[in-house]
């Protein structure tokens, strides 16, 4: 089991380096909780493949240092989808 997890680590770690992936993204690729991740890349990667560690924690220090912008975005394609849809059902 030790050895899967592991694996699991390293493989989380490339993924999130080639796709400048977010802990969530990532989760939702490999089936697995967003807390298995973090601590996957977060703990064990550091003693597993300190390089990759370090590029694997700088792509998630941007990702935290954003994700208040994302957020936001992402309420206000809300709004703005349901101001189309109240303007549509007026018009009928």
């Amino acid at each position: 089991m030790k050895g899967i997890v592991e694996e699991r680590a390293v493989e989380l770690g490339e993924y999130i380096v080639q796709h400048k992936a977010t802990v969530r993204t990532a989760a939702k690729q490999f089936g697995i909780s967003k807390s298995t991740v973090h601590k996957d890349v977060a703990q064990r990667l550091k003693y597993i493949d300190l390089q990759l560690y370090r590029k694997v924690k700088q792509i998630l220090e941007v990702n935290k240092a954003q994700r208040h912008i994302r957020g936001g975005l992402a309420t206000r394609m809300k709004y703005q989808k349901e101001a189309a849809s109240r303007r549509l059902a007026q018009k009928d």
